[in-house]
């Protein structure tokens, strides 16, 4: 990399002035690069009209409306509704979007005339000098003007997780983010020039790729589509050219035996799925940053949970100061209160000590180290006047001491209550020495208290009822964080991450056994998601603070809170907004609607599929006239698939998400399928034989329709399972519509359905219940297998 001047154009540490600000934006050097949460509205139509099986419905839909009846024409408007449905659906999820990532925008500070003001990410222009302390994110490239221990973790783009130290003169990176200390750079890149502008727009994009639910659909109807082609083609010359009817009939005929094959409503219902996913997650100040994030929330079996806030809320209060070796409390006071005030940027430890004791205004700080998780530790130096100079440490009290140091007992005594402890030690060496905790001087204990957060036991109830391990990660002292969660109900082992072992395998051994783990630092926590994963467990991450980046990038789900670093909400799939953890609950099972819904729906469009096939080619190989006409799939599809399928995808499920998706639908809907189209076969076959005269076919292909109905409501009811009132009532009103058709004169006459005296009716009834029986040996022999 060509190394940077700082000094050239470099601007005053006032930053730029308005005109120079004016005058970039005249010249357009303006971060002007949109933020998009989803897709735009040409997108969402495109997406929704112009699909492959739309082109052959739409084909198929002009060619019936030029030679049959109207009615035979209304699968084309109903395809036009389910486009239309999907359109205004994911257009009221881009809305819920776009609204939600305008609160959860970065904004970064800038010094302008002398003054900090926070911007949009979007009105930063070139030569901006911009501010950065621990958890910002990097939003455009530039160069480091000032340095304070600056520490820069640059793994999203290079993949070493090792922070960078930086210093005047070195280029700082967009999509980076800080670890430690504090500085300023100048935007030397700004707009699409900057790496930033592209990974915000892949970390916000609202798409469906890598996902096994839409990869499993599209192999599902690439099959289909192979399957289609023969079928239809020898359906085609059976209809037009065997028979040699009428053509204007034939080709009716020939529609309705290919529309049927097409299960253009599942990607349909899927699509609609998600948005609504979306947007009732947007209602509860949860932005969905991935749609396959709420897929991915199906299948979490383990839920690891960074303790600060997350089961306690951000704020701490310090109940007690003990001092060690008889040192003056009063002095001890001016340190702490110096330390706090020594960090332009201080954490909850020290924004708590800071609130406590006040600063010693005739102290000076001359050097400090900011505080980092790795090192779990801070420091200063201070002039404390006449020439006095002194180094401090402040930090966890089993780093900075020896293991037979006897204030590690009484550290140990207050971890177990659940308190937090800090160390304040005085160091004998300089704060630049990479030794300087060596040697140092224990002098007090400042004993802090967290505020646990008031809903955080009843969530991890919920995970524990709905079978989701929780996993405790957290870089505080082991037996303090054992004490929090146990105060919060959750029971297990509780382990030191020092103690774990480095190798994937029996790290994931421990962690199977383990339930509360403390004193992780960074990169173990990315390790213990990656050795959970190995073990096949999908796994769900939550964290707020930046060194829990790591391990959300690498977690199937990240789930970041709105009020953490910017680093930590770049790389999850979804923030909390609201900051609220009783919002995990409404995540998940969210996911588990979703997935398990699309999954039980699914098998109601793949046995229409199946069935349509081998009808087409049961007809082909006995050289029959097609059964159906078009208006018969419709209302069909309509009463047995359509309006049952849109209200159980809305329906609440709990079930977690099983893997191989394509496997478990077609185990269902293959036999399933086949039971259907022979009986349905069987039954047009016998009307056939029993019928005769002008009005025979229209007699046959009604006892057809009725015994395809009756299996499909069969089905249906199948699917429907487990009952409650609702799915009894839906099922009961798709056949209570059915037998309007039948019974009322002028529908019967639309759909051109006439049952013909009382013996084929029965003999098809009787079909159709012998089928209902073979179904249900099939479900149950299928749900006895061992589930893949």
């Amino acid at each position: 990399m060509t190394p940077i001047d700082a000094t050239a154009t470099v601007p005053a540490a006032t930053g730029l002035t308005a005109t120079e600000v004016a005058e970039r934006v005249a010249r357009g050097q303006v971060n002007d690069v949109p933020v998009r949460s989803s897709r735009s509205i040409g997108e969402i139509v495109r997406a929704n009209v112009f699909t492959r099986f739309n082109a052959i419905i739409g084909v198929l839909w002009l060619i019936v409306l030029a030679v049959a009846p109207f009615q035979d024409g209304l699968f084309g408007f109903v395809i036009l509704a389910n486009t239309g449905i999907g359109i205004i659906q994911e257009w009221r999820a881009k809305q819920t979007l776009d609204s939600l990532a305008v609160i959860g925008e970065v904004r970064p500070t800038v010094r302008r005339d002398g003054a900090t003001v926070e911007l949009a990410t979007s009105d930063l222009v070139l030569d901006d000098l911009v501010e950065i302390g621990p958890g910002d994110k990097v939003v455009v490239d530039g160069v480091c003007v000032e340095a304070d221990g600056l520490e820069i973790d640059e793994s999203l783009l290079t993949g070493e997780a090792d922070p960078v130290v930086k210093r005047p003169g070195d280029p700082v990176m967009s999509g980076s983010f800080v670890v430690a200390g504090g500085g300023a750079f100048r935007a030397t890149k700004v707009g699409r020039q900057a790496y930033a502008a592209q990974l915000a727009e892949e970390a916000s994009r609202f798409t469906l790729v890598h996902s096994e639910l839409r990869s499993g659909i599209s192999t599902i109807l690439k099959y289909v589509t192979w399957m289609m082609i023969p079928a239809a083609i020898g359906l085609v010359v059976t209809q037009l050219f065997v028979k040699n009817h009428d053509l204007k009939e034939s080709i009716a005929r020939t529609v309705g035996g290919i529309v049927p094959m097409v299960p253009e409503g599942l990607v349909l219902l899927t699509s609609v799925a998600f948005a609504i996913g979306v947007i009732r997650l947007g209602r509860k100040q949860c932005l969905v940053q991935e749609l396959p994030a709420i897929e991915g929330l199906a299948r979490v079996d383990t839920v690891c949970l960074d303790k600060t806030g997350t089961l306690t809320e951000g704020g701490m209060d310090v109940t007690e100061l003990r001092t060690l070796d008889g040192a003056d409390e009063t002095y001890i006071r001016q340190v702490l209160g110096a330390l706090g005030e020594s960090d332009p940027r201080p954490n909850a430890s020290l924004r708590a000590i800071l609130d406590a004791y006040p600063d010693a205004e005739e102290w000076r700080c001359t050097e400090s180290l900011p505080f980092s998780s790795a090192r779990k530790y801070s420091g200063a130096t201070f002039s404390e006047g006449d020439g006095v100079s002194s180094t401090w440490l402040l930090g966890a009290p089993d780093v900075l001491l020896g293991d037979d140091d006897p204030a590690l007992a009484e550290t140990g005594r207050l971890n177990e209550q659940g308190l937090r402890v800090l160390l304040l030690a005085r160091a004998v060496r300089d704060l630049d020495d990479p030794g300087v905790a060596e040697g140092a001087g224990a002098v007090a204990l400042v004993v802090l208290e967290q505020r646990l957060r008031p809903d955080a036991a009843d969530t991890l109830r919920y995970f524990a009822e709905q079978d989701v391990r929780a996993k405790v990660i957290s870089g505080d002292n082991a037996v303090s964080v054992g004490a929090v969660a146990a105060k919060l109900g959750l029971r297990g082992r509780t382990v030191d991450a020092r103690r774990l072992p480095a190798e994937r395998e029996p790290m994931a051994a421990a962690l199977d056994e383990g339930t509360v783990f403390g004193r992780v630092t960074p990169q173990q926590k990315r390790d213990m998601v990656g050795a959970l994963q190995s073990r096949g467990h999908t796994v769900a991450m939550t964290g707020d603070g930046v060194n829990d980046v790591l391990a959300l990038k690498d977690a199937d789900i990240g789930v970041a809170m709105g009020s953490g670093s910017e680093a930590t909400r770049a790389v999850a799939q979804i923030v909390l907004l609201d900051n609220s953890f009783a919002s995990l609950p409404s995540v998940v099972a969210e996911g588990r609607r979703v997935i398990g819904n699309i999954t039980r729906v699914a098998t109601l469009f793949l046995v229409k599929t199946v069935y349509s096939v081998l009808l087409a080619l049961l007809v082909v190989c006995w050289q029959v006239e097609y059964p159906f006409l078009p208006r018969h799939v419709t209302l069909l599809s309509t009463l047995t698939i359509g309006i049952p399928a849109f209200f159980l995808a809305l329906a609440p499920n709990r079930e977690r998400a099983r893997p191989h998706f394509v496997r478990r639908v077609m185990r269902y809907s293959i036999p399933g399928g086949v039971v259907a189209g022979v009986a349905t076969f069987v039954s047009y076959l016998a009307a056939r034989h029993y019928y005769s005269g002008a009005r025979a076919l229209e007699a046959e292909t009604s006892v057809a329709t009725l015994t395809l109905f009756l299996i499909s409501m069969w089905v249906l009811a199948i699917v429907a399972r487990p009952y409650t009132w609702w799915r009894v009532l839906l099922v009961a009103s798709m056949g209570a519509s059915f037998l309007l058709v039948l019974v009322v004169p002028s529908l019967q006459d639309f759909f051109a359905l006439r049952l013909v005296g009382m013996t084929m009716p029965w003999i098809g009834v009787g079909i159709a219940g012998v089928a209902a029986v073979g179904l249900e040996l099939v479900w149950r022999g299928v749900d006895r297998r061992v589930p893949v």
